[in-house]
């Protein structure tokens, strides 16, 4: 059962929040703000006892910090992985020094600006694709989440993979199971399982080599041996998760924005030089992503002691809103000139596919703001967030209007 029951809702988000309910997903900067005025290192005694700091200092701090955190697990859920460090399950983002560098070098090739740049118009002419589908809806109310945002990752990720474009419906199956119903892989049949179907393309991939990242890692040589199908399986299904819905959050929140702004809309048409300015504030107001680490020797934060086996939820997105680090953080400012924000993460785990997921989100807007040029949220209350680690829109209906000139 999940932790999130009618039996037991969250009484104080200070002592015993839950993220994975649907209350937490739909108020969560108010609630981050609430906390960081009272009571900034939260703590709940679900999932065997979590914590949530929400300040910017204490978030960057346990960020570096890979002495008294590990990285093994990512993902707070009722189970503890059953995987030691330093390799963890999903090399790199749940490996430790000094394997966590190894593993990470391996990667930087394949999202380095020049192995992304090809990608580019591919990526423009799917979006521009999947426009044509939702202008050519009559009602003019399209659901900007499934109908688009939800698609542009899969389809990169999938091309970059090299696993067939079609499965997308299963990537999205994956990612609902492990970000948003965390620990309940026990309740699915072995054969719908991420990792049943990634040593499958291994296999194929092994027997049928092409040029993509799957055979890159199946033919990799290291020091005279393979990586092995662990290794392999635990990055790919990295690559696939957080390749994909931090992505498509972004892209979907950034959608929401501009639903409701049609001043910041009507700039980004009118000035698209801006572009590159509201995509890094896009992505510090709406970022998506809260990481894990769990306590690997007892420590403290901000003050309050924690312990050897604690969770502890990195809210990047709660930072990024902190009025310490950023200056009036709950507003969307679309020429921000200082923006260090953590949307991709702070330390040595750090986002390795930034270089991707920037360019997938400013092609997205920038081809929704050229072809759209105006709409509206057709009904604001039937928008709705997602649980768990990853926060974006997941249903997001819009109503295309007429030329706003």
């Amino acid at each position: 059962m999940s932790p999130a029951t009618p039996e037991r809702p969250v009484q104080d988000w200070a002592t015993d929040f839950d993220h994975t309910t649907q209350a937490w997903a739909d108020r969560a900067p108010e609630i981050w703000r609430d906390l960081r005025g009272r009571c900034p290192v939260a703590h709940s005694d679900r999932f065997g006892g979590t914590w949530l700091p929400t300040r910017h200092e204490d978030v960057a701090a346990i960020a570096h910090d890979t002495e008294h955190y590990t990285s093994r697990s990512v993902i707070v859920s009722d189970l503890r992985p059953d995987v030691p460090a330093p390799v963890g399950f999903a090399p790199p983002i749940t490996s430790d020094p000094p394997f966590h560098e190894f593993a990470r070098r391996l990667l930087l090739p394949a999202f380095a600006p020049r192995a992304i740049a090809p990608l580019e118009e591919p990526t423009r002419q799917f979006c521009a694709t999947l426009i044509d589908d939702l202008l050519a809806e009559r009602s003019g109310v399209v659901d900007a989440a499934t109908g688009y945002a939800q698609h542009i990752p899969v389809r990169v990720i999938a091309h970059l993979l090299g696993v067939p474009e079609a499965d997308g419906d299963r990537f999205r199956t994956f990612i609902h199971r492990i970000l948003e119903r965390p620990g309940q892989a026990g309740e699915v049949d072995p054969e719908d399982l991420l990792t049943t179907y990634l040593f499958r393309a291994i296999e194929d991939h092994r027997a049928h080599p092409r040029e993509d990242l799957i055979s890159y890692l199946v033919e990799l040589d290291v020091d005279g041996s393979p990586l092995s199908d662990e290794h392999v399986v635990g990055t790919i299904a990295l690559l696939l998760i957080a390749g994909i819905d931090t992505t498509w959050s972004a892209i979907g929140a950034s959608i929401w924005h501009l639903a409701q702004h049609p001043e910041d809309h009507r700039r980004l048409r009118e000035e698209p030089e801006l572009i590159t300015f509201a995509v890094e504030e896009f992505l510090r107001l709406y970022a998506p992503v809260t990481m894990a680490r769990i306590v690997s020797s007892d420590t403290e934060i901000g003050g309050c002691p924690v312990h050897e086996g604690d969770w502890v939820l990195l809210s990047f997105p709660a930072a990024n809103r902190d009025p310490e680090a950023f200056e009036d953080p709950e507003r969307f400012v679309i020429d921000r000139q200082r923006n260090r924000h953590a949307a991709f993460g702070l330390g040595i785990h750090r986002c390795l596919g930034s270089n991707l997921a920037r360019m997938e989100l400013r092609v997205a807007i920038e081809e929704w703001v050229r072809r759209v040029p105006a709409f509206e949220l057709a009904d604001p209350a039937a928008v709705r967030w997602s649980t768990g680690q990853v926060r974006g829109p997941r249903t997001l209906p819009v109503r295309l209007l007429g030329d706003d000139s």
